[in-house]
């Protein structure tokens, strides 16, 4: 690959297949794997009743899953649609908009919850461009003028907004909204994948609110959901809507011959392997000049700016300003220049976050390149989609770094086109998001007992992979009482009556569980940066920390935490800082018990104290300690759901842990911990920062070694459940990647995280195996 470095190949000009490119950009053996993925046609479908004729373009060429989505929002039924990438998932929710704004003659209202401004965007041209009498679209959010929003009551008969703005801005507020949710007759939820974890598990307790304010106001309105290929999409949406979804996932979209390449960066003249950033581009430039229009994604702000600016280095001035960065922090204006340049066709290359993972239409892209595997099979394949959406032959390169996930990938390169996507999980008995949220729906409506049908239908609490969690009805119970008990509810001729002061719903943050509440970062201007969920503050806003928002790194002043708040300043560093923490866990419920191979496996609701007592500085370049600092700061504490496995002696005594070297135990089960926290996204759409783990050489409670995973947010957010399913598959998976790195003695790729609170030590990967050898028999 270092050819390009003598500018033969980038001068080339010449346009060539991708089979015979892929040679030239291989010259190191960096090519792993390739796997071919061949075109399939398109299948088509009739509708079962005439399209109106001013509707004709919606409704000609629809493909089988588009029929079959439309038939069933016609006849009243709800939806999820799960096809691929390009597979015209819009059309399945606007034609059944236009086509009802037709019949009612501009009477029905449909409501569009979308997770970003720029898509809600998108969505407003393409629906505005129909030209429907009677479909008035608006977007509503927080940069909506309030003449505007005035006009959008009176007038508009599709609001197009997002999750917060409908919690915040609408539902408590209902009543200037009366005439437009007695006609609802249709909300949608696009990019339902985004919904995971606490910020699913709040869009679920909206929905619930908004449809006990229609069913109140005399509409049932049909609901439409549009995701991306995950699994068990069904399950999803059925949870967040409180009733039955319809699964719609056989797609009929045509498709143009795909080729996936697995990319390991080849060893640099000293012998350290290319960074994953360094080889995305070179990719990316040579893509560019061979005259293929490619976007290559990254897990970071940082990762898009370096690999733009490095492949524009290498292309050279003539060819360069046809690559550019895209990512969040940029001003609308910006965003929407590149988004042009995109659309036309003026730019060949763009180096981005997830930020354009989500569905707005970019067409004619050939190349995609992921600067990492970015998470799970669910995001890898929304990516790769992105290329190759005119049916063309397009080909998808993923880069490996140095994380588990990625090696384990590059060792089982079958994997990513033969394993099942992974499932998004809520959690609607999450105490502290449902508490919160029946104050709102009490607020907006008294509560009676009739509604707690309402909130516990379509949860799946009984489901296997939600073996353990609290019944939703029990928690709606217990969260009502708690709320009496505490004056926040009123009870008033069998009715729950709020009782707090003004709107609960503004208080109330959709990308946290309540706990600690939110911390403001604040600059030197008293201009505010951002927000960080609070039990995450105090090991990533503590005094002297070094904090990185929208490219810029600023170094924490002071944390204040009774004013909520922590005082920054700007700074350019070649450090960065880590957290050092004592964490003890006590387990207060178990809900279940499995057996997986020798060692017992457990669920069930624990109690994690956690307490900052220092942080290291370390530089950026190479990772090397600069300092070690002493911190006092208060314990927090975390009451979640965990799985954990205990380990029995006989199993320490046969894989020869108990004899020699103190610390062979607590490394050996540390390292367990690490890579089997690193494994989880395997069985659930998450990362490691959204888990926490514990092990013990001999834990108090069971009186045995044991290691503990545990969901990060307050009351659980899910992904424990599906954790606890896994079991044996899950130390499978975690032996595979101990087994296959290539260290000898670990290494981030395997054992070693990036958020550990003791620094990596003890960490013992041998030892590791030889432990799961013997618990799995292997």
């Amino acid at each position: 690959m270092f050819k390009f470095l003598t500018g033969d190949l980038l001068k080339s000009g010449v346009l060539r297949s991708f089979d015979a490119l892929l040679p030239d950009l291989a010259l190191e053996g960096e090519l792993v794997h390739l796997e071919r993925i061949p075109a399939s046609p398109a299948r088509f479908g009739s509708l079962t009743s005439a399209v109106p004729p001013v509707l004709a373009g919606l409704g000609e060429g629809l493909w089988t899953h588009q029929v079959e989505a439309i038939e069933n929002v016609r006849a009243g039924r709800s939806v999820v649609v799960a096809t691929g990438t390009a597979s015209g998932k819009s059309r399945c929710y606007q034609l059944p908009i236009a086509w009802n704004a037709l019949e009612t003659k501009g009477t029905a209202t449909s409501l569009l919850l979308f997770p970003t401004k720029a898509l809600a965007q998108d969505q407003l041209r393409s629906l505005g461009s129909l030209g429907t009498a009677g479909l008035t679209p608006v977007t509503y959010d927080g940069d909506t003028p309030q003449d505007a929003r005035q006009w959008a009551r009176r007038h508009a008969t599709s609001i197009l907004t997002n999750p917060d703005m409908l919690h915040a801005g609408i539902l408590p507020f209902h009543g200037r909204w009366a005439n437009f949710l007695r006609r609802l007759r249709i909300v949608v939820i696009d990019e339902l994948h985004v919904y995971r974890g606490i910020f699913g598990t709040h869009l679920a307790q909206i929905l619930r609110r908004l449809r006990r304010l229609c069913n109140d106001y005399g509409s049932d309105p049909v609901f439409v959901f549009a995701s991306a290929t995950i699994g068990s999409p069904g399950a999803l949406a059925s949870e967040l809507r409180g009733g039955p979804v319809v699964t719609v996932d056989d797609d009929g979209s045509p498709r143009g011959e795909r080729l996936v390449a697995l990319w390991r960066p080849p060893a640099g003249a000293s012998g350290v392997p290319v960074s994953p950033n360094a080889a995305t581009s070179l990719l990316l430039a040579a893509l560019v000049a061979e005259g293929r229009r490619t976007i290559a994604f990254g897990r970071s702000r940082r990762s898009a700016e370096l690999v733009a600016t490095r492949a524009k280095r290498l292309i050279g001035d003539e060819l360069a300003p046809l690559i550019r960065s895209y990512r969040g922090g940029y001003l609308a204006s910006e965003r929407r220049e590149i988004e042009a340049m995109l659309f036309d066709g003026t730019l060949r290359g763009v180096a981005t976050t997830n930020a354009l993972e989500l569905g707005m239409d970019i067409g004619g892209l050939d190349a995609c390149i992921c600067n990492g595997f970015p998470g799970t099979i669910a995001s890898f394949r929304q990516q790769i989609g992105r290329a190759g959406r005119s049916a063309q032959q397009s080909l998808a390169l993923l880069v490996a770094g140095d994380d588990a996930l990625d090696q384990w990938y590059a060792a089982h390169p079958r994997e990513l086109f033969d394993r099942p996507a992974e499932r998004v999980v809520v959690n609607t008995a999450n105490p502290f998001v449902l508490t919160p949220h029946l104050g709102c729906a009490a607020f907006e409506k008294p509560l009676t007992h009739a509604d707690e049908a309402l909130w516990t239908a379509g949860t799946t609490s009984s489901c296997d992979e939600r073996l353990g969690t609290i019944d939703v009805a029990e928690a709606f119970e217990n969260s009502v009482r708690d709320m009496v008990l505490a004056d926040e509810l009123q009870l008033v001729n069998g009715r729950a009556v709020w009782a707090g002061r003004g709107s609960p719903a503004s208080r109330i943050s959709l990308r946290s569980s309540g706990g600690a509440g939110e911390i403001r970062i604040v600059g030197p201007d008293a201009r505010l940066i951002g927000t960080v969920d609070g039990g995450r503050a105090l090991s990533t806003l503590h005094n002297g920390a070094l904090y990185l928002h929208q490219g810029q790194q600023y170094k924490v002043r002071t944390l204040d935490l009774d004013d909520h708040a922590a005082w920054v300043e700007p700074v350019d560093l070649d450090e960065y800082t880590q957290a050092r923490t004592d964490t003890d866990i006590s387990f207060i419920e178990t809900d279940a018990t499995s057996s997986v191979g020798g060692l017992t496996l457990r669920i069930g609701t624990v109690e994690v104290v956690e307490q900052v007592v220092g942080y290291q500085r370390k530089r950026a370049s190479t990772g090397a300690v600069l300092s070690t600092l002493p911190l006092d700061l208060p314990p927090s504490t975390l009451i979640t759901r965990a799985f954990w496995y205990e380990v029995p002696d006989r199993v320490l005594e046969d894989a020869a842990l108990l004899d020699g070297d103190p610390m062979l135990l607590p490394g050996s089960l540390h390292a367990v911990e690490h890579c089997g926290i690193g494994m989880l996204p395997l069985f659930a759409i998450c990362d490691r920062w959204d888990v926490g783990g514990v092990s013990m050489a001999n834990h108090p409670q069971t009186g045995l070694a044991t290691i503990v995973i545990y969901d990060g947010y307050p009351g659980g957010a899910g992904v424990a459940e599906l954790g606890y399913s896994a079991g044996a598959r899950h130390l499978r998976a975690t032996l595979d990647a101990l087994e296959q790195c290539r260290c000898e003695h670990g290494c981030p790729s395997c054992v070693q995280s990036p958020k550990c609170g003791n620094g990596n030590n003890p960490l013992d990967k041998r030892g590791a195996i030889s432990l799961l050898r013997v618990a799995l028999g292997a």
